[in-house]
């Protein structure tokens, strides 16, 4: 049986990549590992900050891939170590989010153990633009 979609209407081109993107946002949300905070700030720019404690720049990786922006962490294993208690997991992550068209990523930093990425809003310029007919 195929699935229901709201987005299958003939008048909504293109739409099937946000509900793909809903999807995506969807199973992020259900994943709290690392705790994050979303603030807005002055000019329509969004900042991302990420508690990525015990991570160094190193094992840290930022990528956009096509609208998703992804951030990565691979901590190395405690080889070598004798343990009498471990309750700081070195543990990888994946934390994405989804990037609406146009958004750019400016300044990121790692500042005591908190990554803070800046995402960048384009002009709010209404653009109205005339097609030639050939």
């Amino acid at each position: 049986m195929p699935r229901l979609s709201v987005f299958n209407s003939p008048f909504l081109l293109g739409f099937d990549r946000l509900e793909q993107a809903l999807e995506i946002a969807i199973k992020s949300a259900a994943d709290g590992y690392p705790p994050y905070n979303v603030e807005q700030l002055e000019g329509g720019t969004v900042r991302i900050t990420i508690a990525v404690a015990g991570f160094t720049r190193d094992m840290l990786n930022v990528t956009v891939e096509n609208n998703h922006l992804v951030i990565r962490g691979k901590q190395n294993s405690a080889e070598g170590k004798e343990f009498l208690h471990r309750g700081i997991a070195a543990r990888q992550f994946q934390r994405k989010f989804v990037l609406a068209y146009g958004l750019e990523i400016g300044q990121v930093q790692l500042e005591n153990g908190l990554l803070h990425l800046e995402i960048l809003s384009p002009s709010d310029a209404n653009m109205i633009r005339e097609i030639e007919i050939t």
